[in-house]
């Protein structure tokens, strides 16, 4: 497997930024006040705000607020890079391997990282956002688009995700797919992945496959 892997594809949320916990109380907050059931805030995660709000929410009022809330929300949010995680990219770089965001985030919330982090999307050879796609995670659309992109066969990439539906995205893309426990117990992320970690910086390039 040494050597095997071309190019690497993150997940933002729980992967790269630390924001899901903050995501997480703002959703189920969102779920208490619109009459949702319990587990609202972690059925959601890695889907898009367009399949959010049309799935779950059937009034267009309603649909302006929450999206409003949520825009406000993430003006306002700070975008913690995990440890390790600029090292890791760094190594990642310097074999070669090319890297990608697949995220669910919008240009907006895009904006808001790239003011708090100017040269992070440098370390990226593409990002794929919600507006890139029409169909969202777990549909592996996101994460095929990132390998075109790169010119890359999918099988020769590695999918870094935390949530279950974006773990069931990188599985049917065809990549190997490392489960960070960041999100979900490893209990519930193992089966949908090949390898799991605590986060970034538990894991080392070669034993991957880099």
């Amino acid at each position: 497997m040494m050597n095997k892997f071309k190019a690497a594809l993150f997940d933002l949320d729980g992967v790269l930024v630390d924001t899901e916990g903050t995501y997480t109380e703002f959703w189920r907050e969102i779920g208490k006040n619109y009459g949702k059931k319990a587990t609202f805030a972690n059925d959601i995660k890695g889907t898009t705000l367009t399949d959010i709000l049309s799935t779950h929410f059937a009034e267009p009022e309603t649909r302006k607020e929450i999206e409003s809330k949520l825009h406000d929300f993430e003006d306002n949010m700070e975008f913690h890079l995990f440890p390790g995680v600029k090292e890791f990219l760094k190594e990642l770089r310097r074999r070669g391997v090319k890297c990608a965001i697949v995220t669910s985030s919008d240009k907006r919330k895009m904006a808001s990282l790239a003011k708090q982090h100017p040269d992070f999307a440098s370390e990226m050879e593409t990002v794929v956002i919600a507006d890139d796609v029409q169909r969202s995670k777990p549909d592996p659309q996101g994460y095929l688009l990132a390998a075109d992109r790169l010119g890359i066969a999918p099988e020769l990439c590695v999918v870094f995700e935390d949530s279950l539906q974006g773990l069931e995205a990188g599985r049917r893309s065809g990549a190997l797919v490392v489960g960070l426990t960041t999100t979900n117990t490893i209990e519930s992320v193992a089966p949908l992945c090949d390898i799991t970690a605590p986060a970034i910086s538990d894991l080392n390039p070669d034993t991957i496959g880099f």
